[in-house]
């Protein structure tokens, strides 16, 4: 199989954090390990299905960590790998830059909801 290629870095964590919610499960995890449960609560709106596909993909792709306490009920965690820490210094930016435009990026999405209800 042949190395993929990429025409700039931006594509390449794309094919990691490509999806909804994987930017803000990688987010959340830097405040330490969090269960399924934490992780549901936190990313809002995400269901549990996509939930479970984007941590076992982020696991598959060693941005983070499953720790199994195999215990009675299961106990399971996710934490950030030294990969996945390294990625979410990349989010602190994009964080700010959306806090610094919230009003701005809502008004689009309020005049992009009106342009399809019309």
């Amino acid at each position: 199989m042949s190395e993929a290629r990429f025409n700039c870095g931006l594509e390449a964590v794309l094919t990691i954090l490509g999806g909804k919610w994987k930017p803000l499960i990688v987010y959340h995890l830097t405040g330490g390990p969090k269960r399924t449960g934490q992780l549901r609560r936190l990313v809002t709106k995400v269901s549990e299905k996509m939930l479970i596909q984007h941590l076992k993909e982020l696991t598959d792709d060693g941005v983070i960590r499953r720790i199994d306490f195999r215990e009675v009920p299961p106990h399971v965690e996710y934490e950030l790998t030294d990969f996945g820490r390294s990625l979410a210094l990349t989010l602190a930016p994009m964080c700010e830059w959306g806090t610094h435009h919230d009003g701005q990026i809502a008004a689009l999405v309020c005049k992009r909801a009106s342009a399809g209800q019309a």
